[in-house]
């Protein structure tokens, strides 16, 4: 089959905002729909009636943000009713996904141009209530939180597939030797690199502030943190334990979306492309592990592409926690670490689940744009053992 280039025309996010922060108030189909909008109104030569789908992610979908909610937020961001949305679901990497698949359809000549991205409202993630298994019971029921992490799990799941996703990263460090002061360190050093991109103004191309909220940049991102600040920090999932919440990524809320489009979708937009898709991996680990997850899809999807690991310019690979990213970094000796999260990652700009992912895709397109040429790759670990990257070029 002979498969169409795909290009990202444009991307932007949200500021993310702290739990219970600055965005708390802001419904998640809100929160797509404006990056929809916005993404639509930095395009004003494209009908918005020639997207052909709108493709988000999430990965909660248990409260507001229920019944498709890219579908929602095409409506709510005044697309046609003719412009169709689907909402996918990859937990940590849904917005990731959200991506690929977008690309998917176009490579294959389904579609021309479409909106893809993702969203999260941690804060505004509900309780639920499982109903009971026979009618009338007497006794209290439990109520579960939708935020973060397993819920009502199938007992026939073996323990070890369902520790939280803390212990999963302790058990990195210990299978690493990977040292609290060391985890620290990598905090530390995205939350300042996160700061000297403000400062210097890197995102500026990329975020658009959400109407109505008083919030310009990145809310969990820390200036002048100590290394004996850090070190005062109880550990967070074992009491001898080396990971803590400083060296975990916060609970957040925010917002992506990115064009992509073939040849044809370019001219309508009238820009010029910040990069070229070239190819993708998703690939599958022991759930316990799943913070090694993007080892291998790095690996093949880098493979895919037909590039090696010195023609990479900048990667962004998730900071769900630093022993996780510390964990994939040694196990991929070729990767320099100087090339990931040149801008700060999760520890530092926070990490809404549905929603980093498309961050991650348009991070690397802006930064190609910006170096001018280039290979990047973002990429994620996600809960229950699985790993998704994406390789772009410019």
């Amino acid at each position: 089959m002979t498969t169409r280039d795909v290009y990202i025309a444009d991307a932007v996010r949200t500021p993310v905002g702290r739990y219970g922060g600055a965005l708390s108030g802001a419904r998640p189909d809100d929160l797509a729909a404006h990056v929809v909008r916005a993404l639509l109104d930095r395009s004003p030569a494209l009908d918005p009636a020639e997207v052909d789908d709108v493709v988000l992610g999430n990965a909660n979908g248990a409260g507001e943000e229920n019944r498709n909610v890219a579908r929602m937020a095409a409506l709510l961001a005044g697309l046609p009713p003719t412009v169709p949305g689907t909402t996918v679901n990859r937990l940590c990497a849904s917005g990731l996904e959200a991506v690929v698949q977008a690309a998917r359809a176009i490579a294959v000549g389904d579609a021309s141009v479409v909106v893809a991205g993702g969203v999260e409202s941690m804060s505004r993630a509900p309780w639920v209530l499982p109903k009971p298994e026979r009618a009338f019971p007497t006794g209290h029921q439990e109520l579960h939180s939708t935020t973060l992490g397993w819920r009502m799990v199938n007992p026939r799941m073996p323990p070890e597939w369902t520790v939280p996703l803390g212990e999963g990263a302790e058990l990195i460090a210990a299978k690493h030797r990977i040292g609290r002061a060391r985890q620290e360190a990598f905090a530390l050093a995205s939350h300042a690199k996160a700061a000297r991109a403000w400062a210097d103004g890197h995102y500026a191309a990329e975020v658009v502030p959400h109407p109505g909220v008083d919030l310009a940049r990145d809310e969990s991102v820390r200036d002048g943190g100590t290394p004996e600040a850090l070190a005062r920090i109880r550990p967070a999932f074992r009491p001898d334990g080396t990971v803590t919440a400083a060296t975990s990524s916060p609970l957040n809320d925010g917002a992506a979306a990115l064009l992509l489009a073939d040849e044809r979708g370019l001219a309508l937009t009238g820009r010029p492309p910040l990069a070229r898709v070239a190819a993708s991996a998703v690939t599958g680990i022991e759930p316990q592990w799943y913070g090694l997850g993007p080892v291998a899809a790095i690996t093949t999807a880098l493979r895919r592409a037909g590039r090696r690991f010195d023609r990479l310019r900048t990667v962004e690979l998730n900071e769900a926690f630093a022993a996780q990213v510390l964990g994939c970094l040694a196990e991929l000796p070729d990767l320099d670490p100087a090339l990931v999260n040149p801008r700060g990652g999760a520890l530092a700009i926070g990490h809404p689940l549905g929603a980093s992912g498309a961050r991650l895709a348009g991070a690397v397109a802006h930064q190609l744009a910006a170096h001018g040429t280039g290979v990047g790759v973002a990429a994620l670990c996600v809960g229950v053992g699985q790993g998704l990257a994406l390789v772009l070029e410019r």
